[in-house]
């Protein structure tokens, strides 16, 4: 089973990279974040005549979160929303389980972390309660001895070589001491980065900004991350990052992530 996430930036800007990849990586599965619309104006039926079925959790001109599967795999037990706090309005997380005739089970998230800054603002502080909700979520998904995959852009570097220029992002909320920490934490929960643990080397880079030129001069940070449970990491055949979709025409500044599951 292979398995991507990938932050498109705004689905209607995208959707002709999007049904690009579909045809040619043919990935079995699709976590998308950061939509920007509501889920009536999803391109549905351009994802569906590619071959998938779709599941989303939109919201207007921001955020947003889906999950697409290709037939004749199907996603069943859809939850939308992060449990934990039940006034947060905003359309970051949506779960299902996939699953096939010949296939084995894997439940996957598709999560589209805050971004936390600026720091001395509410969004500090609601970025750390989040991570906090979905480490709880994640130890009760534990606790069904399930292949879980927790895919997305979690708007955390967890270490000074995922970033190009370390020192640039001290102060930022992707790389402060309390969001690491608290990535940790949840990977301490018993999950396995799926990309690290097929490639250890620096220089792994997931998002470059719009700016300064950031993608001529590969002044990148590694942000996008797959989550494996212990049961889905037994199955981990490799991991990827699809880079080449940053060089196309008017591309997000994220790029695909994959796994491959035996």
């Amino acid at each position: 089973m292979r398995i991507a996430t990938w932050n498109v930036n705004s689905i209607k800007q995208r959707v002709g990279h999007l049904v690009g990849f579909l045809d040619g990586a043919k990935p079995d599965v699709v976590c998308l974040q950061e939509l920007k619309c509501q889920d009536e104006a999803f391109p549905r039926a351009e994802i569906e005549a590619a071959g998938y079925a779709v599941e989303t959790l939109g919201q207007k001109a921001y955020n947003g979160v889906a999950l697409l599967v290709r037939a004749p795999l199907t996603l069943g037990e859809v939850r939308r929303g992060l449990p934990g706090d039940e006034a947060d309005e905003q359309s970051r997380y949506i779960e299902g389980l996939v699953s096939g005739e010949d296939t084995a089970p894997v439940r996957v998230a598709s999560i589209y972390l805050p971004n936390g800054n600026p720091v001395d603002s509410p969004k500090y502080p609601y970025k750390l309660a989040f991570l906090e909700r979905l480490r709880r979520h994640a130890r009760t998904l534990l606790d069904r001895e399930e292949a879980v995959v927790l895919a997305g852009d979690y708007n955390v570097i967890p270490e000074p070589e995922d970033a190009s220029d370390p020192a640039a992002w001290v102060n930022d909320a992707l790389f402060l001491p309390r969001t690491r920490a608290a990535f940790r934490a949840l990977l301490a929960e018993g999950f396995t980065e799926a990309l690290r643990a097929c490639d250890p080397k620096p220089g792994l880079y997931t998002f470059w900004d719009y700016q300064a030129g950031a993608w001529n001069r590969n002044a990148g940070i590694r942000i996008d991350h797959l989550l494996l449970s212990p049961q889905a990491a037994d199955r981990l055949v490799s991991a990827s990052v699809q880079k080449h979709l940053r060089g196309q025409e008017k591309p997000s500044d994220h790029v695909a992530v994959t796994v491959e599951l035996a």
